[in-house]
């Protein structure tokens, strides 16, 4: 019987298009927007990509306070918040929009998905600690070790 870490989704490979990295950030939303018009010139899907730990996924509204929800409601509650975020930064733009959530380390699951991606997009920097960086530890990480090329965005 595979264990609940088996069950969660921790690898992002879509299969070609432009691939942007969101974390709730003014800095990530901004390269959603720079990425869907990617899509749109390029002709292909945009795939968003939210990585979550326990601590930075989102807490179901049905799990009563006091109650620890499992791996599996919290991704399922990402998942949809991350899905509304998206819509309402997209709009109705005429390209397949994909949103994904992967748990684990936010470089990491953008260099995987980087793996089958024609481009990645990252934001400068965004909810780290460190607000005087011009460039964020993520950001830095795609840069170095992406099989695609990477655009990183600067906030708007």
């Amino acid at each position: 019987m595979a264990g609940m870490r088996d069950q969660l989704n921790r690898d992002v490979t879509p299969g070609g298009g432009v691939v942007v990295g969101d974390d709730g950030s003014r800095a990530a939303g901004s390269a959603i927007v720079f990425a869907r018009d990617e899509a749109l010139r390029r002709s292909v899907p945009l795939h968003v990509v939210r990585a979550w730990t326990f601590t930075s996924g989102v807490r179901p509204d049905d799990v009563p306070l006091g109650i620890t929800p499992s791996m599996l409601e919290i991704e399922a509650a990402t998942l949809e918040a991350e899905q509304q975020r998206v819509a309402g930064i997209v709009g109705d733009a005429e390209i397949d929009v994909q949103v994904h959530v992967s748990c684990g380390p936010s470089a990491q699951a953008l260099i995987q998905a980087a793996e089958t991606a024609d481009v990645l997009v990252v934001g400068t920097r965004g909810r780290g600690g460190f607000k005087n960086l011009v460039l964020g530890s993520v950001a830095e990480q795609c840069i170095r070790h992406a099989a695609c090329p990477v655009i990183v965005t600067r906030s708007a």
